[in-house]
């Protein structure tokens, strides 16, 4: 096992030096950290950041890592509902937290190995993270525990936490047949989205249960925005005949679809019935109030602290943990 003393040796550094850089000590120039950390990847070095929290009787850092945070519609409240149960279990248990962010091109500047060690991260909570960004791979080898909200990763030290998503498209789907609807259009969002893998699994379970076929033509990837669903369900009802109801993949792309119904003169949920996903607070706001299936984004963030701060402390595994979900129908399903 490589030690301080060997990357401060092929740093050509002091170990006071090498310290303080994991440290993210402000006197040390950022070329000389760079070349600790290259050291530090060369000879498999990985400071103990528990230990050394501990060592300055500090309590551990638990950081929330938001990736294209900018790049979301402002009305979408999950992130912060989720942050807010975080910080629920950061204060029931002492634990200080931060919040940092990064994106698909920052990922391929920096290493996730060598974000923590910057920002002297001793747990992480990793969100709006994609299957084809560069940090989902790494996640799955961290050494440092990593819980992912709705991305499946698993390993020694890492885990994730979700709603069923499967059963939950499941439901939603199931709830509109048997309410007499046959013909559905579903509003996907983005196809290197975990979640929307999931729900699709749950849709078509749906549609094989119910005996239907779901057809290529009959699903719609707007990216979880809600003018791109707009678009896309209005050039689709302009060239078919409009569908019994429309289950989206998430409540802001559902009011896109509504917007859509409405400028064709389609009345919901007399003509059409909607659909959304997550269970937004605004959603009993619309006009009519939306159906939705509500996942609890509080819970799931407090669920997420909990399982990072267990293997924080070497207690078991990560693994999968889910957080129940619930179908509300409302006016916009008749």
């Amino acid at each position: 096992m490589a030690s301080i003393r060997d990357v401060a040796q092929r740093a050509g550094v002091a170990i006071g030096t090498v310290s303080r850089a994991f440290n993210n000590y402000p006197d040390v120039l950022p070329s000389t950290k760079e070349r600790i950390f290259t050291a530090a990847r060369e000879l498999g070095y990985t400071p103990n950041v528990n230990a050394r929290s501990l060592s300055a009787k500090r309590p551990p850092n638990i950081c929330i890592i938001a990736s294209e945070l900018l790049g979301g519609d402002d009305r979408d409240a999950m992130l912060y509902l989720e942050i807010k149960g975080i910080m629920a279990y950061a204060m029931d248990h002492g634990l200080e937290l931060s919040i940092h962010t990064t994106n698909s091109a920052r990922q391929e500047q920096t290493s996730f190995i060598d974000f923590c060690k910057l920002h002297s991260i001793s747990g992480a909570i990793v969100t709006g993270v994609k299957t084809d960004d560069p940090y989902f791979v790494e996640l799955v080898g961290s050494d440092i525990p990593v819980v992912g909200v709705d991305l499946p990763i698993e390993g020694e030290r890492v885990g994730w936490v979700s709603i069923d998503n499967r059963q939950a498209a499941e439901d939603a789907v199931t709830g509109l047949f048997d309410r007499g609807m046959e013909r559905l259009l579903i509003v996907a969002g983005s196809r290197n989205a975990a979640v929307n893998e999931e729900r699709m699994i749950g849709v078509e379970r749906a549609f094989r249960a119910a005996g239907r076929i779901l057809g290529e033509e009959q699903i719609l990837y707007a990216d979880f925005r809600e003018e791109k669903a707009r678009q896309r369900c209005g050039e689709w009802l302009d060239s078919h005949a409009a569908p019994d109801a429309v289950f989206c993949f998430s409540d802001i792309m559902a009011l896109g679809v509504m917007q859509a119904l409405r400028e064709r003169g389609i009345e919901i949920p007399r003509s059409v019935s909607v659909m959304g996903f997550d269970g937004m607070p605004f959603t009993t706001l619309t006009s009519p109030p939306l159906s939705t299936v509500a996942q609890d984004m509080r819970a799931l963030g407090y669920e997420a602290a909990s399982m990072v701060h267990d293997l924080m402390l070497d207690k078991g595994h990560g693994g999968h943990r889910i957080v129940s979900h619930a179908l509300l129908m409302r006016g916009s399903v008749k």
